[in-house]
């Protein structure tokens, strides 16, 4: 769907071209400098995540129940659609990121799926909030199936190229720490701008529609105007680091055949330490996607906010963002990033859903108290602020994975690492939507029903399901994450014996083992 890696016989200007051997000298530059970045290269790499951010904002907050209470679907049969695409991304992620590693073009090995994937983001984004009227069930499920696979796809063809260039930018341990701080604000201002925009412009009640969200020709527009954002976003980014493009890597000259791809590829994601961060990542982003996707039942049914107030907490998520900006570098300078994730992240957990179980003890402020608005709604700042961090401290914890797997394999392969996250950062909303709407059918949620409406039981079920699946979830994050044995002194470590090997390269020497060089 992003279009055939050229041939690896294609020239690139710059750079050493040794051939293609599984050592520590099969890479095709010396190792790219431990450089600060400047504000240009850290604001253009970070602009395009908006086109993630208002995707993922979509498919967390709107997708779920605008196919479950506007289209009228079953909540288990979207959740278990969406599910379904997500699966298949397990095997289209890692493709797409084999075949950035392994492509050369005169624009480098990431930009030409960066440029190619604009237009097909935008399009097929429209689509998905435009289904065919008068469809029987089945065919709207399979519309739903079909379109959610490519969005989905086209998004990681530009999601995972660009991603990946935060390992090539910069081996500096805390400089990819800031230089991701650029792309998760991005990717959350974008995705809150969004949000408030489909509620305060696009879903607003009509003659028919009392209730905005209920109102699907809002949804139709606003899949028009997320579609054209989301081009523009990556062509802004795309353009805008294009200049970064000779100091990035190139692959080895080498013809690489298909099934030597596929067992790079497997070898590589064996790595110990990548699967523990891997795994737990999986689990923390169900958390956060099931707390996306059944956000707007909480928030329309349980505190019975409206349309505005709901509205209101994008600047909330907004401050969130900008908190976890200007902390996560600095914490992670400060703590290593293993040891402040394993904090945050519960800690986040536990501000967020303090006010439901109090409610649920019968210890909270009842609904139409004019404290309980605002008190949720800074609460939100702090708990959504450290969870942002988290998912920072996440993917450069990741990034630091290239450069150990290159120490052992001999192979620097960013875009396979970055597909990974990629497809972690989507169980944010596939397995989050999934999530909710299994536990919106096992309580029987009522369809198509006004706020004040729904019985007491239903909604103690809701809070009293919601919360253990979210203590399991963060739980089981906190304890994989205790395997992940990358720190600050052990990353420069690596790094000092990748920039040995890479001078032996030069020298013309005989590529030295891992072993040898410990």
């Amino acid at each position: 769907m992003c279009g055939p890696a050229r041939s690896a016989q294609s020239s690139q200007g710059g750079g050493l071209t040794p051939r293609r051997e599984d050592n520590l000298t099969a890479t095709s530059n010396v190792l790219p400098g431990a450089r600060r970045l400047g504000f240009p290269t850290r604001f253009f790499y970070g602009f395009g995540s908006i086109a993630f951010g208002v995707k993922d904002n979509g498919f967390s907050y709107f997708l779920g129940f605008f196919y479950a209470q506007v289209v009228g679907l079953p909540a288990a049969t979207v959740g278990l659609a969406i599910m379904f695409a997500f699966i298949l991304d397990a095997f289209i992620d890692p493709i797409i990121g084999q075949l950035s590693d392994n492509t050369r073009s005169r624009w480098g090995r990431r930009h030409p799926f960066m440029y190619l994937s604009a237009l097909p983001v935008g399009a097929s984004y429209l689509l998905l909030w435009n289904p065919p009227k008068g469809w029987e069930q089945g065919a709207l499920v399979a519309y739903l199936v079909a379109v959610a696979i490519l969005i989905r796809s086209f998004i990681s063809c530009y999601e995972i190229p660009s991603a990946a260039l935060a390992s090539e930018l910069t081996t500096d341990y805390d400089e990819r720490t800031r230089l991701l701080s650029w792309r998760y604000l991005f990717g959350w201002v974008g995705g809150l701008a969004m949000y408030g925009l489909a509620l305060f412009v696009f879903l607003k009640p009509d003659a028919t529609h009392s209730v905005g969200q209920l109102n699907p020709a809002g949804y139709a527009r606003y899949g028009l105007f997320a579609g054209g954002l989301m081009i523009f976003a990556i062509l802004v980014t795309s353009i805008g680091t294009h200049k970064e493009i000779p100091n990035l890597r190139a692959p080895p000259h080498a013809r690489v055949t298909l099934g030597q791809l596929a067992r790079e590829m497997f070898g590589t994601l064996a790595n110990r330490t990548f699967l523990f961060i891997l795994s737990s990542s999986f689990f923390y982003a169900m958390g956060i996607g099931l707390g996306f996707s059944i956000n707007l039942y909480f928030s329309t049914y349980f505190w019975e906010f409206s349309s505005f107030q709901i509205g209101l907490f994008t600047p909330s998520s907004l401050a969130a963002a900008i908190l976890a900006f200007a902390i996560a570098p600095r914490i992670a300078q400060r703590f290593d990033k293993k040891p402040a994730a394993m904090v945050l992240i519960p800690l986040g957990l536990l501000i967020l859903v303090a006010p439901v179980v109090l409610r649920l003890m019968g210890a909270f402020l009842p609904n139409g108290s004019p404290a309980l608005y605002p008190t949720i709604w800074i609460l939100n700042v702090f708990g959504v602020g450290l969870g942002i961090t988290g998912s920072i401290l996440f993917t450069s914890m990741i990034a630091d994975v290239v450069e150990d797997s290159e120490l052992k394999t001999g192979r620097r392969q960013e875009g396979l690492f970055f597909a990974a996250a990629a497809f972690i950062n989507k169980a944010v909303s596939g397995m989050g939507i999934f999530t909710s709407g299994m536990i919106i059918a096992a309580i029987h949620f009522p369809k198509n029903v006004k706020p004040g409406e729904v019985p007491p039981e239903i909604l103690r079920a809701l809070g009293l399901t919601y919360l253990p699946v979210q203590f399991v979830l963060y739980g089981l994050t906190v304890l994989l994450l205790m395997g992940y044995n990358i720190s600050r002194s052990s990353h420069a470590e690596t790094l000092r014996k990748l920039a040995a090997a890479a001078d032996l390269a030069i020298e013309g020497e005989p590529p030295a083992t891992d072993a040898k060089l410990s």
